[in-house]
């Protein structure tokens, strides 16, 4: 079975990024459940694929995930909200975030993946919060092993 270099996840039917294009025209609809998670969904995707963010850009998704566990979905669109409007100013209020994201090498596995959160590849609405909150929880927990 050939597997994602980066996350582990079977490539096949969908690859990472066609299941990421998939729930990104979901996220973009901005109903739930798939709208309100979009910042949630884009940081584990980065986060599980890293050759597409520099390991210096870590840290926004890095925080983007902490502030969903520790805070829920409120914390998590606070957070996202207040780095769009800093993002405006070239990045200010990131100084207290970056400390904490992960620099070193990226993990190559992790127990959730994209295509768990896919499941048959529609990222269904029953169950799909649950399913991200998993992903993220396997994204922090690989990136702190």
């Amino acid at each position: 079975m050939t597997r994602c270099p980066e996350c582990g996840a079977p490539a096949r039917p969908l690859s990472c990024e066609e299941l990421f294009h998939v729930v990104l025209a979901l996220d973009h609809s901005r109903r739930p459940p798939w709208g309100p998670l979009h910042g949630v969904t884009v940081s584990c995707f980065l986060l599980q694929h890293p050759s597409r963010l520099p390991a210096h850009d870590r840290a926004r998704p890095w925080a983007t995930l902490h502030a969903y566990l520790d805070g829920g979905l409120d914390a998590a669109t606070r957070f996202t909200e207040g780095m769009r409007r800093a993002n405006s100013h070239r990045g200010a209020g990131l100084a207290e975030i970056v400390a904490g994201a992960p620099l070193g090498p990226p993990p190559t596995a992790f127990t959730v993946t994209i295509g768990d959160v896919a499941e048959d590849g529609t990222f269904p609405a029953a169950g799909f919060p649950e399913r991200v909150e998993a992903w993220a929880a396997a994204t922090v927990a690989a990136w702190r092993s």
